[in-house]
């Protein structure tokens, strides 16, 4: 699926407006100055203050991303895109259960991808 390639630096948070964190997988390519996102990069989620209603704390804790390329591979791993900022194409997770899907604000809209 086509899109702009994120970075590490992306302005990525849970649905709760918690901050995910891209970690880099690879450093070789970047994407403007910082290392480009491939599908081997865990996203992690810290201090999402979700509950449900019992109340029972259920936080995001990683952030399964579900958009990969299919041509453009760094070192043997798709890369992850987003076609424009808001809802992004993944889902945050606490443990096994979907809480949602993660939101995009500002992140590079130079680089293409597909």
């Amino acid at each position: 699926m086509p899109g702009f390639m994120l970075h590490t630096l992306a302005d990525m948070k849970c649905l709760h407006q918690a901050p995910a964190t891209i970690p880099p997988a690879q450093t070789r390519v970047l994407v403007s100055a910082q290392p480009a996102a491939t599908m081997a990069s865990q996203i992690t989620v810290a201090g999402c203050p979700f509950t449900t209603p019992e109340p029972k704390p259920q936080p995001c804790l990683i952030v399964k991303w579900s958009m990969p390329t299919t041509r453009v591979l760094i070192m043997g791993q798709p890369v992850m895109v987003q076609a424009a900022p808001g809802p992004g194409a993944g889902v945050g997770m606490s443990g096994p259960i979907p809480n949602g899907p993660p939101v995009l604000g500002k992140f590079q809209m130079r680089v293409f991808a597909m």
